[in-house]
């Protein structure tokens, strides 16, 4: 009568140590789901803490410019740009 009862514990402990490694592996993958322009004049509408590639050349070999939105000011949203390694194949 209580393996019934311990079978169903082992269950749920099992799913409630499945939802924070799958909210980890959401968080890992975020960054592969940027947006990735080819200049800075198509960004239109930066928000505060977006971050966008633009892949203009302008950074070395093997690294891509992210653009993002820095700080708020009353003026909107302050840019900030600087190069980051290009973690995977080159999208035209």
């Amino acid at each position: 009568m209580r393996k019934p009862d311990l079978t169903i514990t082992k269950v749920a402990a099992t799913g409630w140590t499945a939802l924070p490694a799958s909210l980890v592996l959401v968080l890992l993958a975020t960054p592969m789901l940027a947006q990735q322009v080819s200049r800075d004049q198509d960004i239109v509408d930066l928000r505060l803490g977006q971050r966008i590639m633009v892949d203009d050349g302008s950074c070395p070999a093997g690294q891509i410019k992210e653009v993002s939105g820095a700080r708020m000011t009353a003026a909107g949203v302050v840019r900030s740009a600087k190069c980051i390694p290009r973690l995977g194949p080159k999208r035209k």
